[in-house]
């Protein structure tokens, strides 16, 4: 029985991985910093972490590893994903981490250097960006209101919707070293999330569709399967950009009429335990390509809707 760890598994990927993988003859172990959450509900081990900026971090991970002899990592926080990447050849000596290639992990932390390699090599996906700081200039550009957008970051969080001068001047400061200027494309309706899984030469195997709708978590909450045309052509020439391994999610929007790339985030995303129910389950691919060596296809998946609500979770301490 293959033994499996799960970083942040209290958060939403990290259930959301557990879940997908429940069932599936694997040894589950769930690990959080926080000692009071679900994640020991859906895993079969549940450990607590240090945090991952902690000193001991490290240590207490290869010993974990090396203990419950574990033979792959996921990380499903992104601070792991960083630190695992900058170890990952400490890592790749005593298990497998679940990791894209590193030069995209570094792309993808920085989202104006990831414009600008996106404005090179496919601008006609890209979303015009900049890092003015001149207010009038910025809505002769980009018209009101626009975006600011936190240079390293994720799940939309600390994006800020700028309506007037007031608003810009709080932040105007930032601009360029943490903040970079984007205008609104699309609208809430033309969504998409996009996660591909690409073999070991960047090979696109096979992908699944959601449009989506996030909550003001910056995670989705509303989701539906699609088909959008020519996206298996988008997700190619991306991938002969961009090299990912792995589990990739893609995140778009439609704009007059064209799909233009928000973002890519190369990991497991926050719609893992959705896309799974719906057949597609990226952990368990993962599982059965990097260790098993088994290359995942394109399967006929179910159509259909999700939707997110909170849900009570009781142990009873009296049994």
């Amino acid at each position: 029985m293959r033994t499996i760890l799960v970083s942040g598994a209290s958060g939403i990927v990290g259930y959301g991985v557990l879940k997908s993988l429940r069932n599936q003859n694997l040894n589950l172990i769930g690990t959080s910093i926080y000692s009071e959450s679900p994640a020991n509900c859906f895993s079969d081990k549940f450990l607590l972490a240090p945090k991952t900026s902690d000193a001991t971090y490290l240590d207490w991970l290869l010993s974990t590893i090396q203990h419950y002899r574990v033979d792959m990592i996921i990380p499903c926080i992104e601070d792991d994903m960083y630190l695992w990447n900058r170890e990952r050849e400490k890592l790749n000596k005593v298990t497998f981490p679940l990791l894209n290639s590193n030069p995209l992990i570094q792309l993808c932390r920085d989202k104006w250097l990831f414009y600008n390699h996106l404005i090179k090599y496919a601008p006609d996906y890209a979303i015009e960006s900049s890092l003015d700081n001149n207010f009038m200039l910025l809505v002769k550009k980009f018209g009101l209101p626009f975006l600011l957008k936190p240079r390293q970051g994720f799940a939309s969080k600390g994006i800020i919707y700028v309506n007037n001068l007031s608003t810009f001047s709080t932040y105007q400061h930032k601009i360029g070293t943490e903040l970079m200027v984007q205008p609104i494309v699309g609208d809430n309706d033309h969504e998409y999330t996009i996660s591909a899984f690409f073999d070991k030469n960047s090979n696109l195997c096979c992908y699944n569709q959601l449009r989506r709708k996030l909550a003001k978590t910056g995670f989705t909450e509303f989701a539906e399967t699609v088909s959008l045309n020519g996206i298996e052509l988008i997700l190619n020439r991306l991938s002969a950009i961009f090299k990912p391994v792995g589990p990739t999610n893609f995140q778009f929007r439609y704009a007059s009429g064209k799909l233009k790339l928000l973002e890519i985030n190369p990991r497991i995303s926050s719609s893992t335990s959705i896309r799974s129910a719906f057949g597609y389950n990226e952990s368990l691919m993962s599982i059965k390509y990097f260790i098993d060596g088994i290359v995942p296809s394109l399967l006929p998946s179910r159509k259909g809707k999700a939707f997110r609500f909170t849900e009570d979770f009781i142990i009873y301490s009296d049994i």
